[in-house]
């Protein structure tokens, strides 16, 4: 029998199973969650979980008729227990890729200006190289939630990642100040102060009015009172192409227009620090073929640059 310290070859599979019976106690909230998840009874895990604290000399949980909670211990103990199982996964997952070709439906959230002809060739691109793969996208400015509501995957346009996600940065994306020429009544704003008495549009995906700005002299804010709100950028998107007022969209949302004068850019001479577009989802544990080759598509596709 081979030995790894003073704990047995057997005692040391075991003690893996009771590692990931106590990720899947404080995951699930319960004893009878775990069970579930794992497919045992409910005393085994409570015999794991003793197997575990039994090891340590340490209580982990706090038991209660109504609720499970980490000990102090317990809490350090499951965030170094949660990284090993992960990287092991994360290890198993690497060697399973090799052998298994992505297939099945990869359900995906992303922002409504997702819904373009942009995305869609690379969508049509990414199905040409993995044709067994459905892609189910789901465009909505809401955060969802991965586990409770069954998505594989979130894009999400932030400066701050969700800190309970894995969260791969794919690329940078700009948003510029734009607006139909119509609306400039007074001519091209050249300065922040000519902006005095322009409205703005205001779509619920950035959820704010208040726009700070590299300039010429450093820092600067712009307030714009609203026009109109919407929790569609893609109406927020038509609306200032009507002439409603300044929006502040994304370039691929807005560069044809750019191009063709139907929306002229206002204060280029002022940058913004872009928005990183990344790939979110729950756990390395959850990465499969279909959801790393989608990934890595992204990554390879849009990744050398800025949207």
């Amino acid at each position: 029998m081979f030995y790894y310290g003073f704990i047995s070859y057997w005692e040391t599979m075991d003690t893996l199973v009771s590692l990931r019976v106590l990720r899947e106690i404080v995951d699930g909230g319960s004893f009878v969650a775990a069970a579930e998840r794992l497919s045992i009874s409910a005393p085994m895990v409570s015999k794991h979980l003793a197997h575990l604290e039994r090891e340590l000399g340490a209580r982990l949980l706090n038991r209660s008729s109504r609720k499970i909670s980490l000990t102090e211990a317990g809490a350090l103990y499951y965030e170094q227990c949660r990284n090993a199982l992960e990287t092991l996964e994360l290890a198993a997952a690497a060697i399973g890729t090799g052998v298994e070709a992505p297939r099945g439906t990869l359900k995906v959230t992303a922002p409504v200006w997702f819904a373009n002809p942009r995305i869609v060739s690379l969508m049509a691109d990414y199905r040409r190289m993995h044709p067994e793969v459905v892609l189910d996208l789901r465009f909505t400015n809401r955060k969802v939630d991965l586990a409770a509501e069954g998505y594989d995957l979130a894009l999400r346009v932030t400066r701050d990642p969700s800190p309970q996600l894995i969260a791969r940065p794919i690329c940078a994306i700009r948003f510029h100040l734009v607006a139909a020429p119509s609306y400039l009544i007074h001519g091209l704003p050249a300065t922040i102060a000519d902006l005095a008495g322009y409205k703005g549009i205001v779509p619920n995906y950035l959820n704010t009015d208040t726009f700070e700005f590299e300039g010429p002299k450093g820092k600067v804010r712009l307030r714009l009172e609203p026009a109109m709100k919407s929790d569609d950028s893609t109406f927020s998107y038509h609306a200032v192409r009507a002439g409603v007022g300044i929006g502040f969209l994304p370039g691929w949302l807005v560069d044809d227009d750019l191009k063709s004068g139907a929306l002229v850019q206002i204060l280029p001479q002022y940058r913004q620090l872009p928005y990183e577009l990344y790939a979110s989802y729950i756990s390395r544990k959850y990465l499969t073929s279909k959801v790393r080759s989608f990934i890595d598509f992204l990554v390879v596709s849009l990744g050398k640059g800025s949207l």
